[in-house]
């Protein structure tokens, strides 16, 4: 068995050999040994068949699995808001049509085929009004909710009705909109017309929401369907269920159980039960994993990497740590309505001012790469060729006095009407490494007349905040991206969420150029992948002038896995490891 060493047990035949030969010399010796050399007999036998059990049956099954990690979810709906630590769980209890696995490679989850040009079951067609667009044949495969309601096509429809809904509050609607018309052919057929041709026009990384409960509140006040969601007034529903774990109890801010939905219809899970706990200190969540109360931290929302490069070394004895390198984008949002950053100039020289290489080398041993925008270099639509910021403090110097902050009263920059140069970013509260980079950024803009204030938030306020563009200057955080992706939700001008869309999109910056949304459109209906990869080229290029956020490092996930515990693959995309947790399993 992989992972297991057997090894002989006390009392095992071999042990019992010698005992047996004694015993034979000594019965025709001395009969008043007899009724001890009987009970030798029985407890020879015993041991024997003892052993035999210890030799053929399985090692001791492990039902329950606790594992931490270090946010809580503000809703627990899978359309709204885009929370990582939502989707860990989610992806335990529901699955998306389609998703990429370890190797990139895009798979069917909730579908039985990837529909393709090449199998005929994706075709272009022409639309009324001349432009043209695609079909898309979807069938899904046979799943139930876990109340025993069968999931359907009609729970398809009526996820595209929420979606496109201008006051459903979803995080982006961009994807639901394009879709003109769901042609349901019976209940788990369905023929999906898109507005446009696409690359990725088979990625359909959408979780569905059961109609059967979810349609009544939605249709009751969609407006109000974001407060109103039995994702979040009944989260044990098991009607909210179809993946291997349904949610059983849920603690806020302290823990979520989940145990095994008997509706599944997939391969059946190792463990009977899972524990979720949420720790949201990092040091906190390493002592808790050496205490024995945490079997596991998630790979994806836990121990930091300085935390996993020192506990790698401690104890490797016991676990096996994987370095993931991941389309994770650390990043600072620039809120570009503050009027303090309206020069581009300004944006630049901040970038120029923070020494990133420094950062990476003295926190993370040089192993988290320097970011230069939103595309990772093991992305196949990575482009080399974009503008790089070095550090350089004194070109930083020189376009912060371009840009008009040419007065410093007690080292910090005033602009041409007076206003101080002192500006507060936000970051995710808990996470040692956040506020450690937080607080070099925070010396190294000092040097060149930047004030900086740090306010750390819990993640779920903070998430909260960054949905509404709340943050009042600069916020620091994370993208998860998809391989190949096109960065259409945080870029894009119509993605930028206000009052009157429900606060809809994740341009949380504010950008709005032109030429971006022209580069954006064009590299998302380039078929052609080198049609495409030029593209790409433009929307870094256009990125590493305009720097509506400024990009620090591509993150590598460390997955510190206890040795008995198999089956865990890390991805390093947006489609998380807990997306095969059936597969998990303890092995001693």
């Amino acid at each position: 068995m992989v992972g297991q060493s057997w090894r002989p047990a006390a009392g095992t035949p071999a042990d019992a050999r010698p005992l047996a030969s004694g015993f034979g010399e000594a019965v025709a010796s001395d009969s008043s040994q007899c009724d001890g050399a009987a009970d030798m007999i029985r407890r020879l036998f015993l041991s024997v068949a003892l052993s035999f059990c210890a030799l053929v049956l399985p090692a001791h099954a492990k039902d329950e699995l606790v594992v931490a990690m270090t946010q809580t979810p503000g809703t627990w709906n899978p359309l709204i808001s885009s929370m990582l630590a939502k989707s860990l769980i989610s992806n335990m209890t529901a699955r998306p049509l389609t998703a990429y696995d370890a190797n990139w490679k895009l798979v069917c989850l909730a579908c039985a085929e990837l529909p393709t040009l090449e199998n005929g079951k994706a075709r272009t067609i022409d639309l009324p009004d001349g432009t043209k667009g695609m079909e898309i044949d979807v069938e899904l495969r046979k799943l139930r909710w876990g109340d025993g309601t069968p999931v359907t096509s009609h729970d398809v429809v009526f996820t595209y009705e929420v979606g496109k809904h201008p006051l459903s509050g979803v995080a982006s609607s961009e994807g639901y909109k394009r879709v003109l018309k769901l042609d349901v052919k019976d209940d788990r057929r369905f023929t999906m017309t898109i507005d446009r041709i696409t690359f990725d026009y088979n990625s359909l990384g959408l979780t569905l929401l059961p109609a059967h409960i979810e349609k009544p509140i939605f249709d009751a006040n969609p407006a109000e369907y974001r407060n109103k969601t039995a994702y979040d007034t009944d989260s044990t529903n098991p009607g909210l269920a179809f993946g291997p774990f349904r949610i059983v109890e849920i603690v806020p801010g302290s823990r979520i159980t989940l145990e095994h939905n008997q509706t599944w219809t997939g391969e059946k899970p190792h463990f009977k039960r899972i524990v979720v706990k949420i720790i949201e200190n990092t040091a906190a969540l390493e002592a808790n994993l050496l205490s024995g109360n945490v079997d596991y931290v998630l790979g994806e929302l836990g121990l930091s990497l300085d935390q996993a490069l020192a506990f790698d070394k401690r104890h490797k004895d016991k676990y096996n740590v994987i370095y993931k390198p991941a389309l994770i984008y650390e990043h600072i949002d620039v809120k570009l309505d503050n009027r303090l950053f309206a020069d581009r100039r300004v944006r630049q020289a901040m970038l120029l001012a923070i020494d990133r290489k420094a950062i990476s080398e003295k926190l993370f041993e040089g192993k988290q790469p320097i970011a230069d925008g939103p595309i990772s270099p093991l992305d196949p639509m990575f482009s080399p060729g974009a503008r790089r910021y070095g550090y350089d403090p004194a070109a930083a110097r020189k376009l912060l006095d371009e840009a008009g902050f040419t007065t410093i009263k007690n080292g910090v920059r005033h602009d041409g009407q007076g206003e101080r140069f002192s500006i507060e970013i936000t970051t995710t509260a808990g996470n040692r490494v956040r506020e450690l980079v937080a607080q070099v950024i925070q010396s190294q803009l000092r040097q060149v007349g930047i004030e900086l204030r740090i306010k750390a938030e819990p993640p779920r306020i903070f998430s909260e905040g960054l949905n509404r563009r709340q943050f009042p200057a600069l916020a620091m955080y994370a993208w998860v991206q998809q391989p190949g992706g096109v960065p259409r939700s945080t870029l894009y001008s119509t993605e930028i969420p206000s009052a009157e869309n429900a606060w809809s999109g994740q341009n949380y910056p504010g950008y709005a150029n032109p030429e971006m949304d022209k580069a954006l459109d064009a590299a998302e209906r380039a078929l052609d992948a080198d049609k495409r990869r030029a593209l790409f080229a433009d929307i870094q290029r256009i990125h590493a002038d305009d720097l509506p956020v400024l990009p620090l490092f591509f993150r590598v996930d460390p997955f510190v896995i206890p040795k008995p515990l198999k089956g865990v693959v890390p991805t390093g995309t947006l489609n998380s490891s807990t997306l095969w947790v059936e597969q998990w399993r303890w092995e001693n």
